[in-house]
């Protein structure tokens, strides 16, 4: 079963219809399209829900906060599942809006999957990065920050040689300098910054957390991987792929969140 709906502005799309609920957040330089082979997967036992994060379909977009994209996510929450917990499916900058939903609103998250982005909020994660890391980090995700503030063609080409170079899987055409904001938010303060974000380890629900080894940079610390790893009703797992595991491994990374979301039935 397919159905759409027009949350505060944001087109929702909802598939299958099983009795637990799904909902998908994506990040950079992404729409909701990225999560098909996961709403492909899941949608026979569960409802899928996923929409393009606010902003990221218009290139002229104001930018939203932090609170409002929280405020979003949870106005969509409330309106496709009003009883009942979700599980949070989320890659990218969809982990540090998503996990910082999860904290402010733990009566609505049963769960959380979370993909590629762990705790880069937190001391151990920059005292684990190495001078290399650092500059690495620095050198694509500032000049993003100022494509924000470039607008019109030159920002926009700037923004997909960027997403060229990191190998993102997102078609070229889509990609502009309105999914920015959240790096200008980052590094440059817009919109309020992100200094209020929660972080992983504030969570009390269970976590599945996947990366990809094929990497030159890790986005989570060894401390809190080990710690995850040892922490009851979590799920660790690292994955022979890039940066967009459930692109990559779609079938693997399917299959063990899968296995995972059937122990907490």
């Amino acid at each position: 079963m397919h159905s759409e709906l027009i949350v505060s502005g944001i087109q929702v799309y909802i598939d299958g219809d099983g009795p637990d609920t799904l909902v998908m957040l994506h990040g950079w330089p992404d729409t909701h399209e990225i999560w098909e082979q996961q709403v492909q997967h899941f949608k026979h036992t569960h409802r899928c829900v996923r929409f393009t994060l606010p902003g990221f379909d218009d290139p002229g977009t104001r930018g939203f906060s932090a609170s409002e994209v929280v405020a979003l996510i949870l106005v969509v929450v409330n309106e496709v599942s009003p009883n009942s917990k979700v599980t949070l499916m989320l890659h990218d900058w969809g982990c540090l809006f998503g996990v910082h939903f999860a904290a402010l609103h733990s009566h609505k998250v049963a769960r959380v999957i979370a993909v590629d982005v762990g705790d880069v909020s937190s001391p151990a994660f920059a005292h684990g990065l190495s001078l290399r890391g650092k500059l690495m980090i620095f050198a694509y995700q500032v000049p993003l920050a100022l494509t924000w503030y470039m607008k019109g063609p030159l920002g926009n080409y700037l923004a997909r040689a960027i997403a060229k170079f990191l190998r993102c899987t997102a078609d070229e055409a889509t990609i502009h300098t309105g999914m920015s904001y959240p790096y200008a938010m980052r590094w440059l303060g817009a919109l309020g910054g992100l200094k209020v974000l929660a972080g992983p380890a504030q969570l009390q629900c269970p976590i599945f957390y996947a990366y990809g080894r094929n990497k030159p940079l890790q986005f989570q610390s060894e401390a809190w991987l080990q710690q995850l790893g040892v922490t009851a009703g979590c799920k660790v797992e690292a994955f022979k792929s890039s940066h967009w595991v459930m692109v990559d491994r779609a079938e693997q990374f399917n299959s063990a969140v899968s296995q995972w979301l059937a122990l907490k039935a």
